[in-house]
């Protein structure tokens, strides 16, 4: 289990336990976070559940694939090095504290 911080554009923020095995994307679903939509259930078609990875944890989320690479060109504003799907990082004992923030949109 690994507690993560959804911080909405606004910069409300949303800390939940989200159990290991699980996604990013699912516990955000999970936990009614606004601000990520899932709108493909997470099966990497589509970007509506992007986030910006906080600086501190770039370095620690597991390495991005080329599927989501090339689903971030569809990604409001995505940041380099930052920008992640959520649906693509498996919640482990390793994440706990993670933080990501969400975009001022989701498209």
């Amino acid at each position: 289990m690994a507690k993560i911080t959804y911080v909405e554009h606004g910069g409300k923020e949303h800390v939940v336990e989200v159990a290991n095995g699980l996604t990013v994307m699912e516990g955000a679903r999970d936990n009614a976070i606004p601000g990520i939509e899932a709108d493909c259930g997470g099966a990497c078609a589509c970007s509506t559940c992007h986030v910006y990875v906080h600086p501190d944890w770039v370095e620690k989320v597991p390495a991005i694939d080329p599927m989501e690479e090339d689903m971030l060109d569809f990604a409001y504003e995505p940041k380099p090095g930052q920008s992640r799907l959520t649906c693509q990082i498996k919640v482990t004992d390793a994440l706990d504290g993670l933080i990501v923030q969400m975009p001022e949109k989701q498209i």
